[in-house]
């Protein structure tokens, strides 16, 4: 069994097998199941990951709040029209990342990746990338199972709650995940994919979690989206050969060591940040004040 990223790597390297193959094993190992079982389980979940994205891009979804709803469909009518200034991928990756936390506030379902919050990024990325890369079904399942094994090492060594740690747990180990499994995807190695986690992670230490209202939507749905962009950045910087010089188990530790500095009014209160904004008390006044008459 691995405990962080050095172990995961190592084992990979040794055994000449793909970190998906070393998650998939060590969940044969842990939970006593048949292969066959545990790969369904994730089909299962890739299922509901494309249903979010899908219903996103093509449906009115709309919060019940009414604060978020429609952005993901519009960057992707956006892309279509070949106006864009970015790439098409990414692009497609970000409207893909925010239909899915769309989908989430309008009380769709969606697959927590590592959480509800942080839900767009790895299926965003996942589904922006496939016109380019082609992945077939197994290579989609092998995504997600990097993308979880890299989850895995967070989540035991660091937290992946916004709560306990800022957005940095949340869409920062999500934006991590993605570009690990992106690696993987595009033919990389490895030690690659702890170079693209860590240039990622990096590059979101100190992210707050200050939704407005307390509610999953504002800045939570736009912040994926940016975590999906820089995923498919970190990869491609990962990729290319380039590494980051502080190893990746230092950085999830230095996020660990960051959040438990976070003031609690930044760590999803809703005290702080965007949500203690005029306009951030503003909607919350005006949110809690319709549900107070609907209620009567």
């Amino acid at each position: 069994m691995f405990k962080n990223v050095e172990e995961l790597v190592t084992k990979a390297e040794q055994a000449n097998m793909l970190i998906s193959e070393v998650m998939i094993t060590q969940e044969i190992e842990v939970t006593g199941r048949e292969r066959r079982q545990i790969i369904e389980q994730m089909r299962r979940q890739l299922l509901v990951m494309e249903q979010a994205v899908e219903r996103g891009i093509h449906e009115d979804v709309v919060s019940v709040s009414g604060l978020t709803g429609g952005d993901g469909k519009k960057l992707a009518a956006y892309v279509k029209n070949g106006t864009m200034i970015g790439g098409e991928t990414t692009l497609l990756a970000v409207a893909g990342a925010m239909a899915t936390n769309e989908v989430n506030a309008a009380m769709g379902t969606i697959c927590a990746t590592p959480t509800a919050g942080s839900a767009g990024v790895v299926p965003g990325v996942l589904f922006g990338v496939a016109h380019k890369l082609k992945p077939t079904e197994e290579q989609k399942l092998n995504f997600l199972f990097t993308s979880g094994a890299f989850g895995f090492v967070v989540a035991n060594n660091a937290s992946i709650s916004g709560a306990a740690g800022g957005c940095q747990a949340e869409v920062g180990s999500a934006t991590g995940m993605a570009a690990a499994a992106l690696v993987e995807l595009a033919g990389g190695t490895p030690r690659q994919s702890a170079h693209a986690m860590a240039i990622a992670l990096k590059n979101m230490l100190g992210l707050v979690c200050d939704p407005v209202a307390g509610l999953v939507e504002v800045p939570c749905v736009k912040r994926n989206a940016a975590g999906a962009s820089l995923a498919i950045t970190a990869a491609d910087m990962a990729l290319a050969g380039i590494e980051s010089r502080i190893p990746c188990d230092e950085v999830i530790d230095a996020m660990y060591k960051i959040g438990q500095t976070m003031p609690e009014a930044l760590r999803e209160t809703g005290e702080g940040g965007l949500a203690a904004t005029p306009t951030g008390r503003k909607l919350e006044a005006e949110i809690f004040g319709r549900r107070t008459k609907q209620t009567k």
